[in-house]
């Protein structure tokens, strides 16, 4: 059959049009994930991924680093460098696809790049706060960085250095630093926040709310004796001294109303003198009687038979430290004093009861009990510091060389406290502590040489050392003599602030000299 000549026309207007649809405008070949003069990472190069608007052009690739081929990876309708071992440094790549059409030119691409593994040199000086309130600058060197996140703050890096500030002083900060090829290092930084320093009396709710026990201190104060009062928020009975709004807190009948907590810091701070709220945290019979007359006994510690551990402190009085409503109790009222004003929140009995430790059970501890209370402070230390509170932690004598005994780890718990408060009463030494062979007759000798240790074990911490002085007479005569020697003695020992303690809040003999 004889073709006409407009049909053999129509006909390669038609192979043409397919051609077309078939292999558009060649290969169609692209290099994703790879830009001319970039730096990646070793996995970075294994994400390139070469591909062909024809995937059967795949077939027809070849692939070269630094002028020689290499076997990709072909899966998915893609090629990749997976397995492609590179050194560090300056690399090309040369990608060829040739084309089935002998009249359409060959496809190439060509990409010069570096490959960088080596993470940016990070190194963030100490930061420091004013306040728990904050401002606070965080600064250092980020040698290699293109750019540093301080906790979400996109940071600059100029000549290697980087600063940042922020409103708020968290009780930690996350510190990365990135290259351009993806690298990065961080570091988790303390944010450190130094106590001001005080010369504190102790109060209880009912002492404060007895004009004759209160007004003396109130002269103390106006005389410059001195500058801070520790003011009771729940005691050692579970009672809390004023109206408190925690819920448990009213379910259980904690609350005594002994003053009212926003007049009393209103007060005190327009006198110019700074409040610390002590808070007895586990040490608690009225938590410990209502939880266990409820059913909720996992939150009472107990004996090896199941029953309220008790020794000398009587029934139900210890609740369970590693117990989450326990904790979410004492920490929800440290919140709300430190919401309402309060300095400083300053725990006691924030640790185990005192005693065999085989003989005591603790439902739902995971962890050693030592562990367990530095974990307490730690979540309490972050819910405190955003409402401008110091956080302290009152601790025995003894946990410097005995941490086990009531489990206080000083050198861990000293990382997320403000202050640690040991109770260096000289009545509560026994003889030969510290070489001292009488302490109770020896006040500077015992106290100087205990608070010094202290001093050592939490250096390096961020933490604070302010003492818990004896003002009261057990044993041995205590007067102005004995009161002042201790306070010489803890100054000299390198902790200028303390605390008074007298369980009755009468510091008519304490005798101690205006600052």
């Amino acid at each position: 059959m004889v073709i006409p000549a407009v049909g053999v026309v129509v006909l390669l207007l038609i192979a043409a049009v397919v051609t077309t649809i078939v292999y558009g405008r060649g290969v169609g070949l692209s290099v994703a994930e790879l830009a001319d003069g970039i730096a990646v990472t070793r996995s970075g190069v294994e994400r390139v991924s070469i591909t062909t608007a024809d995937p059967k052009g795949l077939d027809r690739v070849t692939v070269h680093l630094d002028g020689q081929p290499v076997e990709v990876v072909r899966a998915d309708g893609r090629m990749t460098l997976t397995g492609v071992k590179l050194a560090e440094g300056r690399h090309i790549l040369s990608v060829f696809a040739a084309n089935p059409l002998p009249w359409m030119p060959d496809a190439q691409v060509r990409r010069e790049f570096t490959v960088d593994d080596t993470p940016p040199t990070l190194n963030v000086d100490v930061v420091e706060a004013e306040s728990p309130r904050g401002p606070v600058t965080v600064r250092g060197s980020a040698d290699g960085a293109d750019s540093v996140l301080v906790g979400d703050q996109k940071v600059p890096v100029r000549d290697g250095k980087f600063e940042a500030s922020l409103a708020a002083a968290p009780t930690r900060i996350r510190v990365e630093a990135n290259d351009a090829a993806g690298n990065a290092q961080h570091r988790e930084v303390p944010v450190k926040v130094t106590h001001p320093g005080m010369r504190a009396v102790h109060m209880s709710a009912t002492a404060w709310a007895t004009p004759s026990l209160r007004d003396p201190v109130l002269a103390m104060a106006r005389e410059g004796r001195i500058d801070t009062v520790q003011l009771d928020i729940k005691d050692e009975s579970g009672e809390i001294g004023y109206d408190s709004q925690v819920p448990l807190a009213r379910q259980i009948g904690a609350n005594r109303n002994h003053y009212d907590a926003r007049a009393v810091l209103d007060d005190l701070h327009g006198k110019g003198l700074r409040v610390v709220g002590r808070l007895v945290a586990f040490r608690d019979p009225v938590l410990g009687k209502a939880s266990w007359d409820s059913g909720a006994r996992d939150r009472v510690a107990q004996n090896a038979s199941g029953a309220p551990w008790s020794a000398h402190y009587g029934q139900y009085a210890f609740t369970n430290f590693a117990n989450p409503e326990v904790r979410a109790y004492n920490t929800a009222i440290a919140e709300e004093a430190a919401r309402l004003g309060f300095d400083d929140i300053l725990y006691d009995y924030v640790r185990r009861p005192d005693g065999p430790l085989r003989q005591m059970v603790f439902p739902g501890l995971s962890t050693t009990p030592e562990q367990s209370i530095v974990d307490f402070l730690r979540d309490n230390r972050a819910a405190v510091r955003p409402h401008g509170a110091y956080l302290g932690a009152s601790v025995f004598g003894i946990a410097a060389h005995s941490p086990q005994d009531v489990a206080q780890d000083i050198p861990a718990l000293s990382a997320h406290v403000d202050y640690v408060a040991p109770m260096v009463y000289p009545s509560h030494w026994g003889p030969g502590e510290y070489g001292v062979d009488n302490p109770n007759a020896k006040p500077y000798d015992i106290v100087r040489a205990s608070v010094a240790d202290f001093v050592r074990m939490t250096e390096g911490t961020g933490a604070t050392v302010i003492p818990w002085l004896q003002a009261f007479s057990l044993g041995h005569a205590y007067g102005p003599g004995e009161v002042q020697a201790q306070v010489v003695a803890t100054a000299d020992a390198g902790a200028p602030s303390f605390l008074l303690w007298h369980a009755g809040c009468t510091y008519g003999s304490a005798g101690l000299e205006p600052a």
